[in-house]
């Protein structure tokens, strides 16, 4: 991938949870002045990254993947931060995976060489400037999951001139999701209209699984994403290469349950895993519910983002303020979890029996049980639940290693 870096100058005023009152530092000379998270070179709310907890989760979900010999493209639209989709790329990521067409411009500006579209792409001018990156050596493939989608891919690509086609998956959905076909037969019209489309190529299929109740319906969802494969392969639909992607962050065990192995005779079968929330893991939502919950055996994920915010007020017995909110904290999987309290003279104690009970834009309301000692100035360190929707209030933030020593600076671009 290209340095990201050459687009960003410094870290100034612009960049929040940074103290940059004096003008302009670069990120580089930043990084190696070794600050501590706690010396006044950030103010608080800060959003940190702990560099050992990336490593080790980017590590994990890549042997994940190799044992079970499925391909990985994470989602890059969980962080869009280069500095992270380098490191996936570089532990064998066989695509990033993103969601929009901004996304996917900017993974091109980046530099990253193969981009798997998760989402429909109807627009013209997107469709046209795809059309002619392809012919630039970029690669990609988006989903389709309707004639009239096709139809508008075709009328956007009308007039152009000629050039590799564009790759495409037909999208399986399920009853009350998101997107998707509704069963195995309208896959197959849509992948008949493609055939039928010039200048674009059937691919496989795809689908997301993360909507469904347990377990049982996702592993029968899984399989009717088999059976369309299937069914599309056995009409001659589709080419030697055949491409199967599903799995969010929930559910990856079961997908390489019910999709792996070569079930797809006389084709050669690329099964890729499109999970993004792993990266940076969190102490709620995906805390509850990742797959390693249930195969141990397979390894762990470990937290890695830490919200520090100071306690503002104490106006009440049993309640605290901190300087933290809707702004700054994800709340639309769970409310932060408090895990330490930090006094100003660097003592540490476990936030044990404390909760968020609820966020304005930038107050938390924190319950303190009976006799905490917690006081006006402390430091509180928040775990998160759901990073996609940490990462997108923050352009950039400190990584920090296991003392909390300011090392590299991470920036993203949503």
């Amino acid at each position: 991938m290209r340095d990201h870096r050459s687009a960003e100058t410094a870290l100034d005023w612009r960049a929040r949870g940074f103290w940059q009152p004096d003008g302009p530092v670069p990120d580089a000379t930043y990084a190696a002045a070794g600050h501590s998270l706690f010396d006044g070179a950030v103010t608080w709310p800060t959003l940190a990254v702990r560099r050992s907890a990336v490593a080790h989760n980017v590590a994990t979900m890549a042997g994940f993947c190799a044992r079970h010999g499925f391909g990985f493209a994470p989602h890059g639209k969980t962080t869009m931060a280069p500095a992270l989709l380098t490191a996936q790329l570089a532990a064998g990521a066989w695509a990033i995976t993103v969601a929009t067409a901004n996304q996917m411009l900017a993974c091109r500006a980046l530099g990253v060489p193969r981009v798997l579209l998760a989402n429909q792409l109807l627009d013209p001018g997107p469709l046209r400037w795809l059309a002619r990156e392809l012919g630039r050596g970029f690669e990609a493939h988006f989903f389709v999951d309707s004639v009239a989608g096709v139809e508008a891919i075709g009328t956007a690509l009308a007039g152009q001139p000629a050039g590799p086609p564009l790759r495409v998956l037909v999208e399986l959905g399920f009853p009350g999701g998101r997107a998707g076909c509704r069963g195995v037969e309208q896959v197959v019209e849509v992948a008949e209209a493609v055939a039928a489309t010039p200048g674009v190529r059937l691919d496989g299929v795809a689908g997301y699984e993360g909507g469904l109740p347990d377990a049982a319906a996702v592993s029968a969802y899984l399989r009717r994403l088999r059976s369309a494969a299937t069914e599309l392969a056995r009409r001659g639909l589709v080419g030697p290469e055949v491409l199967v992607s599903a799995g969010g962050s929930a559910w990856f065990d079961l997908v390489t349950e019910e999709l792996g192995g070569a079930w797809l005779t006389g084709h050669e079968l690329r099964v890729v895993l499109r999970s993004g929330a792993y990266v940076t893991h969190d102490h709620g939502f995906y805390a509850e519910h990742t797959p390693f919950r249930r195969i141990p055996a397979e390894g762990r994920l470990a937290a890695a983002l830490e919200l520090w915010a100071q306690v503002t007020s104490t106006p009440e017995a049993g309640l605290a303020i901190v300087g933290m909110g809707k702004r700054d904290a994800p709340y639309d999987e769970g409310l932060p979890v408090p895990l330490l309290i930090r006094r100003r003279s660097g003592e540490l104690h476990p936030a044990a029996g404390m909760t968020v009970s609820r966020l304005n834009d930038h107050h938390g309301y924190l319950v303190v049980p009976p006799g905490t000692d917690i006081r006006v100035g402390d430091l509180v360190c928040f775990g998160i639940s759901h990073p996609c929707t940490a990462f997108d209030k923050w352009r950039a933030m400190p990584v920090v290693d296991d003392d909390h020593t300011i090392v590299d600076i991470l920036r993203t671009y949503f």
